[in-house]
């Protein structure tokens, strides 16, 4: 996960929102991964850190974009972790790369658009 803003915690909300995921489904994941452990206020506020959001990460992984059910989430990040850890962190550059590579497809698009607007005038 790339933190644009350095920050400590992160509210709930932020988190999902990082993950396009509902509130209530980090909420279950909490209770289903212990190693989930946001601080919380005394007013029960979930404030997640970064270590927090790295296993959200492997946890959405493994789940949204991989298929698997949670007990073979589970199952995986006990046999395997590293390799999750790995992998994960690949398909997250990977995706940040597609990124930035659609940007530059839209501003060359934008560009041979003004070009040819002042080619054909």
């Amino acid at each position: 996960m790339d933190f644009k803003q350095e920050k400590i915690f992160y509210s709930i909300k932020e988190v999902a929102d990082m993950f396009d995921v509902n509130q209530s489904l980090l909420r279950y994941w909490e209770r289903e991964f212990p190693s989930i452990k946001p601080v919380k206020t005394t007013k029960g506020t979930r404030q997640y850190r970064k270590e927090d959001i790295e296993e959200i990460r492997l946890i959405h992984y493994l789940v949204k974009e991989k298929g698997m059910t949670l007990l073979g989430a589970k199952q995986k990040l006990k046999e395997n972790r590293d390799n999750v850890v790995k992998t994960g962190e690949i398909v997250a550059r990977l995706k940040n790369i597609r990124t930035e590579l659609m940007k530059l497809k839209t501003e060359f698009d934008e560009l041979d658009e003004d070009y040819n607007k002042i080619v054909h005038s």
